[in-house]
């Protein structure tokens, strides 16, 4: 007591505390907003953290002007060059800015936003650079499918999404055959409206054309595993995944490298290791597992070079492409929507009429087992039990390994002994304080 009474400073600093109060806006953490006009949306101005103002445009629906007005802005700061402004982070309808506070207040920061943006004007005739990149995709490789087999085996033994990922995308969307799912990923042009989707440059991509746009749900829990160049469908939004990694698109095949660590091919930017650029048009062509397994090697090394065509996305023209197949568009949405409400009607049935859960596992004191009981430390999955009742193991062997929060996690021995009783199995959830085996 008498040391803190010591350290406790005599003149403690003042500062204004921050009102949680609801504002003229609404939510506290809201610092202005714009009411939307005749030609341009409501910006809406947030609070994130003490480091960070995020602006969302519009209303939380997929509309690519949004986009390009998020463009324009983010220009508009990189060339104002602004001390203090760090970062800028573009998602599909906003931009977070990461600012220093030591060298721009965030009332300077906040003038200057909303000086910029009324400065920004209309979207309606903007043209963009683009690049067309076609890029080799095997559909349904093994690596696809052995992702989607080990989720099935030890996280959720059954899903709407399981046991195959594509035959779930054509049933939730309304279409006829597993090959029209195919066609539509091959015939489909995907713009990048974000980068860093999770990591290592992984593009958020949706269709320019609406009737390519195929809905999906994600992983509930999500997978443990996905292999590097995976591509995935959630939501209406195209990912490569950057890395071996967690994950929770449909997945639909793979596809060559996007993160290049040593930068060894010649179309990745010297001063950027990931491939795709904002507003590029990905293109996938069908290869077999056999040719992509070598032109990703050849890519990797620089040996091999991708079809990238330059060009442009003209907004106008995309209004009138929307104007012209709005009847098609239109149709293809009504059957989609149908579709996508069937499913939904049929997990919701499934749900009553499946029989009850299991009952979790009662704990077995040490009077009923001999010997020392190891236990789960978190809420997960089983993956592995690595040994088996009479094997000798030693302190700290891995026994076992549990995927949790999209990770693996070993329980190891916490002694020398040997297995007595196993009582947990592969793809069976398990608790905190769970008795998983016993060691003699």
């Amino acid at each position: 007591m008498h040391l803190i009474e010591t350290l406790r400073p005599e003149h403690p600093p003042t500062f204004a505390v921050p009102s949680l109060a609801e504002t003229a806006y609404g939510s506290a953490t809201i610092l202005a907003a714009i009411e939307a006009t005749g030609s341009t949306p409501k910006v809406v101005y947030r609070q994130a953290g003490d480091k960070y103002v995020l602006i969302e445009y519009g209303d939380n629906v997929l509309d690519l002007a949004l986009r390009l007005r998020v463009h324009l802005l983010m220009n508009a700061l990189t060339a104002q060059a602004e001390p203090g402004v760090e970062e800028l982070s573009p998602g599909v309808r906003s931009l977070q800015v990461r600012y220093d506070s030591r060298i721009i207040h965030q009332s300077a920061l906040m003038s200057l936003l909303l000086r910029l943006e009324a400065t920004l004007g209309d979207v309606s005739t903007l043209k963009v650079p683009s690049r067309v990149v076609w890029m080799p995709m095997a559909f349904e490789d093994s690596a696809t499918l052995g992702a989607v087999s080990r989720y099935q085996e030890t996280v959720r033994a059954s899903a709407p999404w399981l046991p195959n990922n594509v035959d779930f995308i054509q049933r939730i969307n309304g279409l006829s055959s597993r090959d029209e799912v195919r066609d539509t990923l091959f015939d489909a042009s995907y713009l990048v409206l974000g980068l860093g989707d999770v990591y290592l440059g992984a593009p958020c991509a949706v269709p320019i054309d609406p009737r390519h746009r195929l809905l999906s749900s994600k992983y509930s829990p999500a997978r443990t595993f996905t292999a590097e160049g995976t591509v995935g469908i959630g939501g209406m939004y195209m990912c490569i995944y950057g890395m071996d990694s967690p994950g929770g698109y449909q997945l639909v095949g793979r596809t060559l490298p996007i993160w290049n660590t040593f930068l060894k091919n010649p179309q990745f930017a010297p001063d950027a290791p990931w491939l795709l650029r904002f507003f590029d048009q990905v293109r996938f062509y069908p290869v077999s597992e056999t040719e992509l397994n070598q032109l990703r090697d050849d890519f990797r090394e620089g040996r091999a070079s991708l079809r990238i065509e330059e060009t442009q996305f003209d907004f106008a023209a995309h209004q009138q492409f929307l104007a012209d197949h709005a009847a098609e568009i239109a149709a293809f949405r009504q059957r989609q929507s149908t579709a996508f409400e069937q499913e939904v009607q049929l997990w919701a049935q499934e749900e009553q009429s499946a029989p009850e859960a299991d009952e979790a596992q009662a704990s077995v004191s040490d009077k009923d087992d001999a010997g020392l009981a190891v236990q789960a430390d978190l809420n997960g999955n089983i993956w592995k039990v690595l040994v088996q009742p009479g094997d000798a193991v030693s302190a700290g062997q891995t026994l076992i390994i549990v995927e949790a929060m999209k990770m693996e996690l070993a329980i190891v021995a916490p002694q020398a002994g040997r297995i007595t009783r196993i009582v947990c199995q592969a793809g069976r959830p398990v608790s905190p304080g769970d008795n998983l085996l016993w060691l003699e």
